[in-house]
């Protein structure tokens, strides 16, 4: 069995790091020292007496996140009370380095910060450090954590590749220090993408992670545990503690230190399932109420997700108050826009999904002229509208309620689809070019093609949407499709039986390349070994292909 002492709090370092990663050392403390080493393999310990020399330590790595042409945010947490302070260069030597003074770090946050970085120059390789101080002693520092990111370009020539999945250490597969933990990770950062699209489920807060789990033909999964993870989440320290169960993961930091992320979410943030206004009837949960869980839920989120909506001043916010907002626009250069949506949080309850009026749906009525609003706006050759869930693919939630946008009836729109039809309508009307759609959540990949000639609602130009995942959790069955919006499946890879391990079924994850000469948009469907599945070439300026 791989596990922490339980009511500590583990710290990464002793899982092996590639060569390439940032160095840095791990924060133990006395009996938690050996209890870490154990679980996470032992190599590379730091000196217990360092870390109780009163100096900060950024010993869970750091990330970066919504970058654009002359932004993005870097993220850390600190093990004590910290000033947080940055540093970027346009090299490794850090000569001529900015400084960007950031936030103080507190209990109040988890320790967690991020620092908004401005000004930077457009396509460029950013090398950054954050350094924690000392509140009280600005002298007393610890030691550096290092990272880098390219800025987007300005110019259409220089072309854009990011990746894309979502679903980590789903249905009880967690860090198995037996297979080199989420080495998914460890191939998407050997691709050098520009930028990674989380697509929702970057944790289960609902999913238990248990020491041991045998598999049907008797091999042993070992999983890396840890008190949060012994049971579903509630409080706000348990949904914290889910996050920081994922970094514990040597491949997982490396990632973050090399490739930005943009992060959206889905259910598994706060538990599966679930929607605004539902009372639990689940005995796991001493807390029913799930508006109260998804407001824990979100803040957790925003504590560990450098993500740039999440702390405005003002305006309307989802689950967790003012201001907390997942929806945005990422405006990655003159070739792409990245419209991240928001399917949890503003849509109405799970139910048949037949209803013949539907202005809620399952973006709301505010996001949903939000969205039209931006893609009308939008001068970027390619739109990527990155949602949570499929649009076609019936994704049940018991026997009679229905948990995405589809239920199964191939008919007129009803229920959620009324919202996605407006939508495509919209599109079509007023001639917006280069829409796709990417997702993650049903745990194989896909590629989908819509087209009206093939379906019951007509009034739409045709359109891909391209599933990948899960990154590190269990596989599934293909979902039935629902020819409303006329989806053909072109290409899918899915296990025959659910949930089966990362031992049985290879992890998934999709790739986006545009080139910044002809503006092609190739998309390819990759599994974990690097194999590409599918690949599909998209021509640009059509309203649809």
């Amino acid at each position: 069995m791989s596990h922490l002492v339980p009511g500590s709090s583990p710290v990464p370092g002793s899982f092996p790091v590639p060569a390439s990663a940032p160095a840095r050392r791990g924060v133990l403390r006395g009996s938690l020292a050996a209890s870490a080493a154990l679980a996470l393999g032992g190599a590379g310990l730091a000196a217990p007496a360092f870390a109780l020399s009163g100096r900060p330590r950024a010993a869970w790595g750091v990330q970066t996140g919504d970058v654009t042409a002359s932004s993005g945010l870097v993220w850390v947490r600190s093990d004590r009370p910290a000033r947080m302070i940055v540093e970027t260069s346009a090299t490794e030597s850090f000569r001529r380095a900015r400084r960007h003074r950031g936030p103080l770090l507190g209990a109040g946050t988890d320790f967690t910060g991020t620092t908004a970085l401005r000004g930077l120059p457009a396509g460029e390789q950013i090398h950054y450090r954050v350094t924690l101080a000392d509140p009280d002693d600005p002298r007393r520092t610890g030691e550096p954590v290092t990272g880098t990111f390219r800025t987007a370009p300005d110019r259409r020539r220089d072309g854009v590749r990011f990746l894309w999945s979502g679903d980590v250490a789903g249905q009880g597969w967690g860090i198995n220090p037996d297979v080199g933990g989420f080495r998914a990770y460890d191939e998407m950062r050997r691709l050098d993408p520009d930028f990674f699209l989380c697509s929702g489920d970057a944790i289960y807060a609902d999913g238990v992670i248990e020491p041991s789990v045998t598999l049907p033909d008797g091999r042993i999964w070992r999983n890396v545990t840890t008190p949060e993870k012994s049971k579903v989440a509630e409080t706000l320290d348990e949904y914290r503690g889910n996050f920081r169960y994922n970094l514990l993961d040597h491949n997982v930091r490396a990632f973050n230190a090399r490739v930005p992320s943009i992060v959206q979410w889905d259910d598994h943030e706060v538990r599966n399932n679930w929607y605004p206004g539902q009372i639990l009837d689940d005995p796991r949960y001493t807390e029913k109420d799930v508006d109260v869980l998804a407001a824990r839920a979100a803040r957790a989120f925003g504590e560990y997700t450098p993500v740039s909506t999440l702390h405005l001043p003002g305006g309307h916010g989802g689950p967790g108050g003012r201001g907390r907002r997942v929806h945005r626009v990422v405006r990655y250069g003159p070739l792409l826009d990245v419209f991240v949506l928001d399917m949890r949080s503003y849509r109405n309850p799970n139910s048949p999904n037949r209803q013949a009026d539907d202005t809620t749906g399952i973006l709301g009525a505010g996001q949903l002229a939000w969205l039209k609003r931006e893609l009308a706006a939008s001068t970027a050759v390619w739109k990527v509208l990155a949602a949570d869930m499929p649009i076609g693919l019936v994704v049940p939630d018991g026997e009679a309620d229905f948990e995405a946008i589809a239920q199964g009836d191939p008919g007129a729109p009803l229920g959620r689809e009324l919202q996605i039809a407006e939508l495509l309508r919209f599109v079509k009307h007023r001639r917006i070019t280069g829409t796709l759609w990417l997702t993650a959540d049903v745990h194989h990949t896909s590629a989908q093609h819509y087209a009206p000639e093939r379906a019951a609602f007509k009034d739409f130009a045709p359109f891909w949407e391209f599933v990948s995942g899960p990154l590190a959790a269990g596989g599934f069955p293909a979902n039935a499709l629902d020819g409303t919006f006329g989806p053909e499946r072109v290409f899918v890879r899915a296990p025959e039986r659910a949930n089966l391990s990362p031992m049985e079924s290879p992890q998934y994850f999709g790739e986006v390349d545009v080139d910044g000469h002809s503006g092609d948009l190739t998309v390819r469907l990759r599994a974990e070994g690097g194999k590409v599945l599918f690949s599909k070439v998209l021509r640009p300026g059509r309203v649809g292909q």
